[in-house]
């Protein structure tokens, strides 16, 4: 489909799903649509499930939950870091709308709250290279985190 606008273009989105929710590319800087960005991106996951962890040593990531809720881990991995090895948790969804901005070198990962999907947004500041990913994974469990996943019911 051609614009009937000079200059306006039209990007047709691909979304890529599979037995946890989908995937979703916006908008990368590749594009040509704007001038300077990195990559927007969406997925939707499903009641329960935990999506962790993972973390960029270039990229910085930029979140927000416009649907749904989900419990947000962040462990700083960075060495020089004066929290280096905190954990820190948060909350982020429908019923707390904020953007979340997650540096290079932090380990970030989510647990869908409630019975309802959940959507994240998320702005990178570069876009993804197959050829040379900049994303390094961790265990949803792993040790040296040790976080506790479970609900505590109190």
């Amino acid at each position: 489909m051609k614009p009937l606008i000079d200059g306006v273009r039209v990007k047709r989105l691909v979304r890529h799903c599979d037995d946890r929710g989908f995937f979703q590319e916006i908008l990368r800087d590749d594009d040509g649509l704007l001038r300077r960005f990195g990559q927007a991106s969406m997925s939707l996951t499903y009641p329960g499930v935990i999506k962790a962890f993972h973390w960029h040593e270039r990229q910085d990531d930029l979140w927000f939950f416009p649907a749904g809720n989900a419990q947000v881990v962040l462990h700083d991995l960075r060495a020089l870091s004066p929290t280096h090895r905190r954990t820190d948790v948060h909350y982020l969804g429908e019923h707390n709308p904020i953007l979340l901005l997650i540096p290079a070198g932090v380990a970030h990962g989510y647990r869908v709250l409630g019975g309802e999907p959940a959507v994240i947004l998320y702005f990178t500041t570069e876009s993804y290279n197959p050829a040379d990913p900049d994303e390094k994974r961790l265990p949803w469990d792993d040790p040296s985190i040790g976080f506790d996943w479970r609900t505590e019911f109190r």
